[in-house]
């Protein structure tokens, strides 16, 4: 099993920051716009260079998605940025009508999402959005592991055409991924291959597999772990393969189990291959207030429980 250690710990927001500064010098038709959380977003460097592509449009979510529809009539590219529970469940209506329905080429970028962003509790804690997201048609859905693959799935987006949503967070998370990589939409990342068990992971949780992985070895379990950076399209490939070798699968995520990315994974195995399925997911609930750490633990989102979902997948072979 390869190893994976880090030097740094940053949030995944910042890989977007980072991603839409880049963006800011490479590509003129980038338009930027906030409801009013530019810090939060990291915009300001991407502002600060190029000022007459930000839209401030206040806390005014839903005209943010009007907006952004209207401007990709112009030839613009359309970044809009919020929370993800305003992304997406504050305005799912104008998503649906003005966006997917038309298949505009809007990205929305929704930052602290799932249940890390900790101390803001239940409110802010959106577990629903991506299966909200996935079922739009047309609509591709992102949930990038880290800082740099947060930065280079942002960087993709520009060339993307059609409506997307980027999934990323609050937390320091470890950076771990090539700081370089070229990130592909709908193209899964084996981080560890594997024998005895298929560990799907996405976002945060991909670390969380990881740190399970080298629990597993040491216990003579070799996994496999595959980071689903793209939820929408699914690499079925991908997951055919692992687990053809496999015979069975943990799905991994921050999210609630209905409706993410353990549904779509059961979606391609009932039609293909029928094995053994265990989801690590937020058991159809709200969130609380908590520190990152202390909410992943509670709600069975942390290796230890990874390791555990693996074993009871690997007894049920």
């Amino acid at each position: 099993m390869k190893k994976y250690t880090f030097t740094e710990k940053k949030d995944t927001r910042s890989g977007f920051g980072a991603g839409m500064h880049v963006l800011g010098q490479q590509n003129p038709n980038v338009v930027a716009l906030c409801a009013d959380l530019v810090g939060s977003l990291k915009l300001e460097p991407f502002i600060k260079e190029n000022p007459e592509r930000f839209i401030q449009c206040g806390i005014s979510e839903a005209n943010m998605i009007g907006v952004s529809a209207g401007l990709t009539i112009g030839g613009k590219i359309p970044f809009a940025t919020t929370f993800a529970n305003f992304a997406t469940g504050r305005v799912y209506d104008q998503i649906r009508q003005s966006v997917a329905y038309s298949g505009k080429n809007v990205k929305i970028c929704a930052s602290h999402a799932g249940l890390t962003l900790g101390e803001d509790g239940a409110t802010h804690q959106i577990l629903e959005d991506i299966g909200m997201m996935k079922m739009l048609p047309g609509m591709t859905v992102i949930n990038p592991c880290d800082y740099n693959q947060t930065k280079a799935a942002t960087i993709a987006l520009a060339e993307h055409e059609g409506p997307a949503y980027l999934r990323f967070g609050r937390p320091v998370i470890p950076v771990f991924t090539d700081p370089d990589q070229k990130f592909e939409i709908g193209k899964a990342w084996t981080v560890n291959e594997g024998t005895d068990v298929s560990i799907f992971a996405t976002g945060h949780m991909v670390w969380e597999a990881i740190q399970a992985g080298e629990i597993l070895e040491a216990e003579g379990i070799n996994a496999e772990i595959i980071n689903i950076h793209t939820i929408k399209p699914l690499d079925e490939e991908a997951i055919l393969k692992s687990v053809e070798k496999t015979g069975c699968v943990v799905t991994a995520e921050e999210h609630n189990r209905i409706g993410g990315l353990g549904d779509s994974v059961a979606q391609v195995l009932v039609k293909n291959k029928l094995v053994p399925q265990e989801y690590v997911a937020v058991n159809d609930s709200f969130g609380e207030s908590g520190t990152p750490a202390q909410l992943l633990e509670k709600y069975g989102l942390d290796a230890k429980h990874i390791v555990e979902a693996a074993k009871r997948a690997i007894a049920r072979k």
